[in-house]
């Protein structure tokens, strides 16, 4: 089983988005069975007494857009834990990662990686709560989504 924690600022936005189209694309092979996929946050921002907000609605709109259903998914922050448990924690920009440094207490390499990284580039994916361009982010997704699963089956890690 292949454990993949996806992880920005808030959890309502890229990461869901990221955990979301991840599935479907791992369903669409035929693998979803070799997967667990979730999401969390870097922050509480988007928690309320222990209940998180569900996804943000552009978001949401911009997932069923594509066919993809994200009913129920409520925010949660990342735990210190979630290293051990996960075999790959992958955060949308480096704020993410710093913050990702800090909450598990494990610094970036094998583990923690920015998505865009597995397509061999060192940029975010921007964070459409500030922009409004929850295509574009949709579009960065896919194209790092894409590339880590090169990277897995590159890696003989699925078939």
């Amino acid at each position: 089983m292949i454990k993949v924690l996806f992880v920005c600022h808030g959890n309502i936005c890229r990461s869901p988005m990221a955990e979301f189209i991840l599935k479907d694309m791992v369903s669409k092979r035929g693998v979803a069975d070799q997967f667990e996929i979730s999401s969390s946050a870097t922050s509480t921002e988007e928690i309320w007494n222990g209940v998180g907000n569900p996804v943000y609605p552009p978001a949401r709109a911009e997932l069923a857009k594509h066919g993809i259903s994200c009913e129920g998914k409520r925010a949660v922050q990342l735990k210190a834990s979630d290293y051990d448990y996960y075999d790959y924690l992958i955060g949308m920009d480096k704020m993410n990662i710093r913050n990702m440094e800090r909450i598990t207490g494990h610094r970036a390499g094998n583990k923690i990686k920015m998505l865009l990284e597995y397509n061999n580039q060192d940029i975010p994916i921007s964070d459409p709560w500030y922009h409004g361009g929850f295509d574009e982010t949709y579009r960065d997704i896919v194209t790092g989504c894409t590339a880590f699963l090169d990277f897995l089956e590159k890696s003989e890690k699925i078939q």
